[in-house]
């Protein structure tokens, strides 16, 4: 049986990961100086305007504003007539404290208060959490979220390393994969829009990306002479990032997993500090199921985590091994539960997840990375 999967990717300049990036580089700033800050940062931006809001109850003392900027720039936007002017662009900050009512849960779990000692805060909100791993990469990832991810990656690389010097910062990618009896056997079609200084002839455009970026990341293996290949297809992409779009964090939840070849849960990730189980509990979901994969006990896994506010525990827990299991599904949950604590402290202190390290999350999938501590493979 012959089937078509499509993921998708997005460069750091999109307007949406601009957005992210911003969220998450208040984040560490905040915990560079605070591990114990709490942060929950969103960010609109559209037309020269960037708008930060959400909460933080910190000791740290963070100029958020020059944090914006330093943002902005890095990701390489500089030209308001094009996308957005790091230097001259508007940034208003509306940030308060996190409410005590959701404090109430998170500083104490409820297994404290009835006497349980379970030494750990208390979930921050209500929520369910999914994570995943198949044998088709050797990361453990969807082949075409995987390739679509670095695909982007090398557009962001080319323009930065001036190997194509007319590139801007925003991008989009697309892969189409060819799966024959679950398999994956060719790369179908592959869609690149990327903006460009004016003036550039739409055919210097995709014989560039072609050489520079395509053929440079996907194998030769995987393309043949039916795969198509979309480049820029309506013509022009000068006017990018929040002048081309408006940018909201949270808005690449799909880009940020599974290319929607898994399911995802209800939170976002970026501007979150790791008592919000929207982020920690979803990285440990991919950590545990990347290891039932990579310990040979199926080729393909998805974990589900749900959460109470309040309460330290999850109230449940769901393995589906789509049939590729080697050994039976409980006894998969068993050996969760038998290593791992997945209580919010437990989470944050075995993945280490007190430190600054989120910036190098945001672009280009939270997974699949072998540096994060979640990607590591240990003895299940």
């Amino acid at each position: 049986m012959r089937k078509f999967f499509t993921s998708e990717s997005v460069t750091e300049g999109h307007p949406d990961k601009l957005c992210d990036y911003i969220s998450d580089s208040v984040l560490d700033s905040f915990l560079s100086q605070d591990k114990n800050a709490r942060v929950a940062c969103e960010v609109v931006a559209g037309k020269g305007v960037i708008f930060v809001t959400g909460e933080v109850t910190s000791i740290a003392n963070v100029d958020i504003e020059q944090v914006v900027r330093n943002a902005i720039k890095g990701i390489g936007y500089f030209g308001k007539d094009t996308d957005i002017d790091y230097k001259t662009c508007n940034i208003i900050i509306n940030m308060s404290k996190q409410s005590t009512d959701i404090a109430l849960g998170v500083d104490s779990s409820l297994e404290d208060k009835e006497g349980e000692k379970v030494e750990s805060e208390g979930a921050g909100d209500q929520g369910l959490m999914f994570g995943f791993a198949c044998d088709e990469t050797k990361e453990l990832m969807p082949l075409p979220i995987s390739l679509a991810h670095k695909l982007a990656r090398r557009l962001s690389e080319v323009r930065k390393n001036k190997i194509i010097d007319y590139l801007g910062a925003d991008g989009k990618v697309q892969v189409t994969v060819e799966y024959e009896d679950d398999k994956p056997i060719r790369v179908d079609t592959i869609v690149v829009s990327t903006q460009h200084k004016d003036g550039i002839e739409h055919e210097i455009i995709e014989k560039d990306i072609k050489e520079k970026v395509i053929n440079f990341i996907v194998p030769n293996d995987l393309l043949d002479k039916n795969t198509k290949y979309f480049i820029n297809p309506t013509g022009r992409f000068v006017i990018g990032g929040p002048l081309g779009d408006s940018g909201l964090t949270g808005r690449k939840i799909i880009v940020d997993t599974y290319g929607g070849y898994s399911r995802h849960g209800g939170g976002a990730f970026s501007g979150k500090d790791p008592t919000k189980v929207d982020r920690s509990a979803a990285y440990m979901a991919r950590h545990i199921a990347k290891n039932v994969v990579a310990n040979g006990y199926a080729r393909k896994c998805e974990v589900q985590f749900a959460y109470s506010i309040g309460v330290a525990r999850p109230v449940s827990i769901y393995i589906d091994t789509f049939g590729t299991g080697t050994i039976p599904e409980e006894e998969i949950v068993e050996k969760i539960n038998k290593k791992f604590d997945l209580t919010p402290r437990g989470i944050i202190n075995y993945l280490d997840l007190q430190k600054p390290i989120f910036t190098q999350t945001t672009n280009y999938g939270h997974f699949g990375k072998e540096n994060l501590a979640w990607e590591k493979i240990v003895k299940m």
